[in-house]
């Protein structure tokens, strides 16, 4: 009976009979009302394992999750118990196998099943690295209103499940920004700031219109000032550069500026896909990684998916000469870079500068680096002793040095995201928005 298990409550009712057993030798009338008791417990522990285990089947489940998890995301799992018993309602403990990467030692979910029903059991989980999740097995633990003994039921359900870069994170900000569903997720509306090439229609001329766009001719035959009205210039080009060596592994909220960098280049991949711009992508460190060469459409975007999902952290230095002579072999003609990095001091910055700056002179590149909230966090704190004060300054010191490496970077016309991880998706749609806006691209 391996499937058989004794709760508290039997411990507790037979513990308290074996106390009053002990305490019927001084006191002999207590020796009949301890045998009634035992007759009593004996009894309802023999209805108790009728009732668990007078139907073989008496409960079923089932796991439910997605194809695929998404990174950095909450992603629901769903387990469908049925309560197979017309007549015995059940109090059920599910412990579900979870996979490794998670951990996790005491999960279970606990839920009441009346006769003849279905419930569905559901849970969370957020996976902070990609790779292949295995499931285990599903056990239920039933028992009846007595609570006396409890049931195991096994359902082998193993199951692997990859986790890709968000998905989740890329329809999320899709809607917001091809949309213009809401600003409070922290997109920007951007307002065109020059000529696009590519017309769209001509319309009444409203307020704030640039009067270098007014169709004269139409506003003539209209009797009203008529404007032309453009669109952003499609197919052109967005590679996401992905600096994938030692100062990459850092982690932040669980995950590493990797794994963030890569959330980020599926959405403004995807968001730059639905523009009609032609996407591409390039990793690195101290070898060349994935090379993807720009192309549009859902194909696209796929190939995009499954390279990110490869993608590894290396513990060696970024090859930025190996990086250059990549994007001269690989991307024709003038495109948008975003270079997904990280700098911590100007030293480093300085030993790439050059060849930065050549790259942006070729095409139009974003360094895109991360600002350390925990130490921000620290910096902004009140000290409480002079201790908190020397650390305070060092936090500080950090933080000046971090906003030296931007200015110097714009200093030689680089345009640049000083971002915190969590803030990267947001602050990269602004910024590709903005220079479609300004027409730089």
């Amino acid at each position: 009976m391996r499937s058989l298990f004794l709760t508290n409550r039997f411990f507790w009712l037979f513990g308290g009979i074996a106390a009053l057993s002990a305490l019927s030798f001084p006191f002999e009338w207590l020796f009949p009302l301890t045998k009634l008791l035992l007759g009593m417990a004996l009894l309802f522990v023999a209805a108790d394992a009728f009732y668990l285990y007078a139907k073989r089947h008496l409960l079923s489940c089932q796991r439910c999750v997605g194809s695929a998890l998404s990174l950095g995301d909450s992603n629901v799992v769903t387990l469908a118990v049925q309560n197979h018993s017309s007549t015995i309602p059940l109090f059920v403990t599910a412990v579900d196998e979870l996979p490794l990467q998670f951990q996790e030692r005491n999960f279970a979910i606990k839920a009441f099943l009346p006769a003849a029903s279905r419930s569905v059991l559901r849970y969370e989980l957020r996976p902070l690295m990609r790779g292949v999740y295995a499931f285990g097995h599903i056990h239920l633990f039933a028992q009846t209103s007595l609570g006396f003994i409890e049931r195991r039921f096994t359902f082998r359900q193993p199951q692997e499940v990859p986790v890709y870069p968000s998905v989740i994170q890329m329809r999320q900000y899709e809607l917001i920004a091809l949309r213009g569903v809401s600003e409070t997720a922290g997109i920007k509306k951007v307002r065109r700031l020059g000529h696009s090439y590519e017309f769209e229609q001509i319309k009444n001329y409203t307020e704030g219109d640039d009067y270098r766009s007014i169709n004269w001719k139409a506003s003539g035959r209209r009797g009203s000032l008529m404007v032309n009205q453009y669109e952003d210039e499609r197919s052109q080009q967005l590679f996401c550069l992905l600096d994938k060596s030692r100062v990459m592994n850092m982690p932040f909220g669980g995950m590493s500026l990797l794994d963030h960098a890569i959330n980020t280049t599926l959405t403004i991949s995807n968001i730059a896909l639905k523009k009609q711009d032609r996407v591409g992508l390039l990793s690195f460190s101290d070898v060349l990684g994935s090379t993807l060469p720009a192309d549009r459409g859902a194909r696209q975007l796929r190939k995009l998916l499954e390279a990110l999902y490869r993608e590894r952290e290396r513990t060696g230095e970024a090859n930025y000469e190996l990086l250059y002579e990549a994007v001269r072999r690989l991307v024709h003609g003038r495109s948008l870079l975003l270079l997904f990095t990280n700098f911590e001091s100007r030293y480093a910055l300085e030993r790439v500068l050059p060849l930065l700056r050549r790259l942006n002179y070729l095409h139009l590149l974003v360094v895109v680096f991360f600002e350390n909230a925990e130490i921000r966090a620290l910096a902004e704190e009140k000290p409480r002793n002079t201790l908190d004060l020397f650390r305070q300054a060092v936090a500080r010191q950090f933080l000046e040095e971090k906003e030296e490496i931007r200015r110097l970077l714009l200093q030689y016309g680089i345009q640049t995201i000083l971002t915190r991880p969590e803030d990267l998706s947001v602050s990269t749609i602004n910024k590709y928005l903005e220079l479609k806006a300004r027409g730089l691209i």
